[in-house]
C-alpha cells in the first residue's frame, strides 16, 4: 500500500503531501496576478493617453536618469532586452523626435543614445501620469501595509537570488 501514488489533483490535501509547495505556489501565482492587473493596467493608460508603448516609456526612463546618454548595448542590458529590440524601439522614438542618436566619441561603432528636450518633456509628463496612476492603484493600501509589503517582498527577492545562485553555484 506504500507504493501507491498519490493522485495529482485539486482534493489532494497538503497534509498528504508536504513536500508539494503550496502554499508557494499560490504565492507566485499571486504575485503574478498582481504583475499582470498592474502592467496591463498601465499599458493601457500609456496607450489612451500618451499613444506610447510600455517598452518605449521604460526606455525613456532609462534615457532621463542619464542625460548624457547611454549606448544601444548599455540601454539593452538596463532594460534586459535583445539588442535588436531597442534598435526598433530607437528607431521608433527618433522618428516621433523624442530621442537623439549620434556616433560615440570613443567608439566609431557605438552609438550614444538620449532624450531630445521634447522627449525629455514628453517623459516627464508620462512620468507624473504614471505615478499617479500607481497611486491610485495601490490607494486601498495603508502606509504600513506598503511598508510591510516592500519588507516581505524585498525578503522574496533576496530568497530567489539566493536559490538562483545556489543552483549557478558549480
Amino acid at each position: 500500500m506504500d507504493d501507491v501514488a498519490i493522485p495529482l489533483d485539486a482534493e489532494t490535501k497538503v497534509a498528504e503531501r508536504p513536500d508539494d509547495h503550496k502554499t508557494e505556489l499560490r504565492l507566485w501565482l499571486r504575485i503574478f496576478t498582481c504583475k499582470v492587473l498592474i502592467e496591463g493596467e498601465v499599458r493601457r493608460r500609456l496607450r489612451d493617453s500618451f499613444r506610447v508603448t510600455l517598452p518605449r516609456f521604460d526606455l525613456m526612463a532609462q534615457l532621463d536618469r542619464t542625460p548624457n546618454g547611454m549606448t544601444l548595448g548599455e540601454l539593452s542590458q538596463r532594460m534586459m532586452v535583445s539588442n535588436g529590440n531597442v534598435t526598433g524601439l530607437v528607431d521608433r522614438l527618433v522618428t516621433q523626435n523624442l530621442v537623439d542618436r549620434r556616433p560615440s566619441p570613443v567608439d566609431r561603432r557605438a552609438q550614444i543614445v538620449s532624450l531630445t528636450a521634447e522627449g525629455r518633456k514628453a517623459f516627464r509628463a508620462m512620468a507624473r501620469a504614471n505615478g499617479d496612476w500607481i497611486g491610485e492603484i495601490f490607494a486601498n493600501l495603508t502606509p504600513g501595509e506598503i511598508d510591510d509589503l516592500m519588507r516581505l517582498l524585498d525578503k522574496a527577492k533576496a530568497s530567489a537570488r539566493t536559490a538562483i545562485a545556489r543552483r549557478e553555484a558549480p
